[in-house]
């Protein structure tokens, strides 16, 4: 079964509804409609969206990978079934994203949800800070903790979204809370080598791409070889950039590339993590047009 959106582009890679759960439910494929690339797709690395209902699960995913406008994402409807999502940039960046419902409880005894997170690479829990978090640090909690015990390797993510409507302190303090307390709650548990990384989001900047950039990298093994690729790229540009500039005002021997224009750009990149050559950042942030 595949499920197909009317957007601009065409999708990469595949969307349809995850086929590791009990077909009673409604999320199972029948094997006459799984195609040859099952096999391919399962061995890509897993990142899971999950979070409390309306928390901006899917929204997050449509603007960051299909290019839907954060304004359009105010008319979808909410996700009542499991989809996950092939994306395949280029040889860099193979993964799958799976889109959680969060009415349903995966920690059923019919979920084999051991087996979704042995496979998983990273899991993103949302958190809508513009609502009442108590619950849905209640449920971060039994899903990392369940999570953990499945797959030690795994990254976890926390996404503290819609902060768009927040004022700078507010943020702050919200981020803060929230750290605080899921901290906390796994500490009572014994848990204190259970890392959480947290990313303050809004689909209406440029925070969700580099969040979401931030827990793609973790997930490329050849990062610090493009990282030093993407270095020595930056520091060619400045030069040529700068005998360019030079040369139209001819004083070509007088110019010279500012070692800390290099190290700025360079820092610039990594902390956007790569994501504009990964095509996960926006095109806006290409160094040169910001």
């Amino acid at each position: 079964m595949s499920i197909q959106y009317a957007v601009d582009e065409p999708l990469t890679g595949s969307y349809g509804v995850a086929d590791s759960f009990p077909k009673d439910f409604g999320y199972g494929a029948d094997e006459s409609e799984m195609d040859e690339s099952s096999t391919a797709s399962d061995s890509k690395p897993r990142i899971l969206l999950m979070g409390m209902r309306r928390s901006g699960k899917s929204s997050i995913q449509k603007v960051v990978f299909h290019k839907m406008s954060p304004n359009e994402t105010l008319f979808l409807e909410s996700t009542n079934k499991i989809y996950k999502d092939d994306i395949s940039n280029s040889s860099f960046v193979n993964f799958q994203i799976w889109d959680f419902p969060g009415q349903v409880d995966f920690f059923d005894p019919t979920f084999d949800y051991e087996m979704i997170f042995r496979g998983t690479g990273a899991l993103i829990y949302v958190i809508d800070a513009q609502d009442d978090y108590m619950e849905s640090l209640a449920r971060l909690h039994v899903t990392v903790t369940k999570a953990y015990k499945a797959n030690p390797d795994m990254n976890f993510e926390v996404f503290i979204h819609k902060v768009d409507g927040l004022s700078d302190d507010h943020k702050i303090e919200t981020q803060r809370d929230i750290h605080q307390r899921a901290n906390d709650d796994l500490a009572d548990v014994g848990l204190e080598k259970l890392h959480l990384s947290f990313y303050l989001t809004s689909i209406y900047d440029h925070s969700i791409f580099e969040a979401f950039s931030k827990v793609v990298q973790k997930l490329i093994p050849q990062l610090p070889t493009l990282e030093n690729l993407l270095n020595i790229f930056i520091s060619q540009r400045l030069t040529s950039n700068t005998r360019d500039r030079c040369r139209h005002r001819w004083r070509v021997s007088s110019c010279r590339t500012s070692p800390a224009k290099v190290l700025a750009a360079s820092k610039r990149w990594r902390r956007v993590g790569a994501g504009i050559f990964l095509r996960i950042v926006a095109p806006r942030d290409v160094i040169g047009e910001r």
